[in-house]
C-alpha cells in the first residue's frame, strides 16, 4: 500500500491535547522471533498529547512493535529514543519509571489477587502517595470501586479489561502503551473502553494504541500507521486513512 498523502482529512479529526515535539521516536526498528523476522525497519513517532493508533492483521507486528519500545524485547537494529533519551539498554522496569507504561494484550491481571491488591502493584515503581492517582482510576472505571475486596480472576472479560487499563495508570504514564484493549469485548463495552481512551488523553496522557478494531481505533486516534508483514505500509491523520479506500476495504470491511 502507498503512504497516505497528507491533505485535509475528510472527517473531523480529533485535536490533540499537548503540543510540541516527539516524545517517541522509532526508528528503522528491526526484530527477530529467534530465526523468524519479525520487524523490517519500523520507524513511526508520537507527538505529545496525540492518541496514535498501529492497526494491522494477526502477525503484522504489532505487538512485537510495543513489546520492544517496553524493553520486553530487544531490537537486532535500530532505535527507541523517548523524550530524547534511548532506550536501547534500558531494562523494562526502568523504563516504567521513566514513564513508558504498556497495557499487555489479554489484560495479564492476576487472578489470585484482588482489585485492590492488582491496583497496588501498578504502582510498585513508585516511592510517592499515589492516593490521588488511585481515585482517579476508581473515577475512570467506577465498576472497579465496586469490586476491590473480589478476586481479579473472578470479573468480566471487561473488567478485566478496565482493571488492567487502571493498573497502569497507577504507574502515572507519560506514554500509555495499549495492546488490543478491545480484544474479545461485547460492542457495547468496547464503547465504554475507547469512550475512557479519550478521556485518558484528554487528561493529558499520551498514548500509543495498538488496535485490530480499526474503525474504532481510526475514530479515536488523531493520527494512524498501517503494519503489514513487519513493514509500515501507511501512515497519515487517522481521519485520511479512514477514508482511504484500501484501508475501508482491507480493515474496514467497505467497498
Amino acid at each position: 500500500m502507498p503512504e497516505a498523502t497528507a491533505g485535509a482529512p475528510t472527517t473531523a479529526t480529533p485535536t490533540p491535547t499537548g503540543g510540541g515535539g516527539a516524545v517517541l521516536e522509532v526508528r528503522d526498528l528491526v526484530v527477530n522471533y529467534g530465526a523468524v523476522r519479525a520487524l523490517h525497519g519500523v520507524s513511526l513517532s508520537v507527538a505529545r498529547g496525540e492518541i496514535v493508533t498501529l492497526i494491522g492483521c494477526n502477525g503484522a507486528g504489532k505487538s512485537t512493535t510495543l513489546r520492544t519500545i517496553s524493553g520486553l524485547l530487544r531490537p537486532v537494529s535500530g532505535s527507541v529514543r523517548f523524550e530524547g533519551e534511548p532506550l536501547a539498554k534500558v531494562p523494562a522496569h526502568e523504563i516504567v519509571r521513566r514513564g513508558v507504561v504498556q497495557c499487555p494484550e489479554g489484560r495479564g491481571v492476576f487472578a489470585n489477587l484482588t482489585v485492590d491488591e492488582n491496583l497496588e502493584l501498578g504502582a510498585y515503581t513508585r516511592n510517592d502517595d499515589h492516593a490521588a492517582d488511585r481515585e482517579r482510576a476508581l473515577t475512570l472505571f467506577p465498576r472497579l470501586r465496586e469490586r476491590l475486596r473480589q478476586n481479579a480472576g473472578t470479573l468480566s472479560g471487561g473488567e478485566q479489561q478496565m482493571l488492567a487499563m487502571a493498573r497502569a495508570l497507577l504507574a502515572r504514564p507519560k506514554l500509555l502503551l495499549l495492546d488490543e484493549p478491545s480484544l474479545g469485548l461485547a460492542p457495547q463495552i468496547v464503547q465504554t473502553i475507547f469512550s475512557i481512551i479519550r478521556e485518558i488523553n484528554a487528561s493529558g496522557t499520551t498514548i500509543l494504541l495498538v488496535e485490530q478494531n480499526a474503525h474504532m481505533a481510526l475514530t479515536v486516534a488523531h493520527r494512524a500507521y498501517v503494519l503489514e508483514v513487519g513493514r509500515i505500509a501507511m501512515e497519515g491523520p487517522a481521519a485520511t486513512l479512514a477514508a482511504s479506500d484500501e484501508v475501508r476495504k482491507a480493515y474496514l470491511g467497505i467497498g
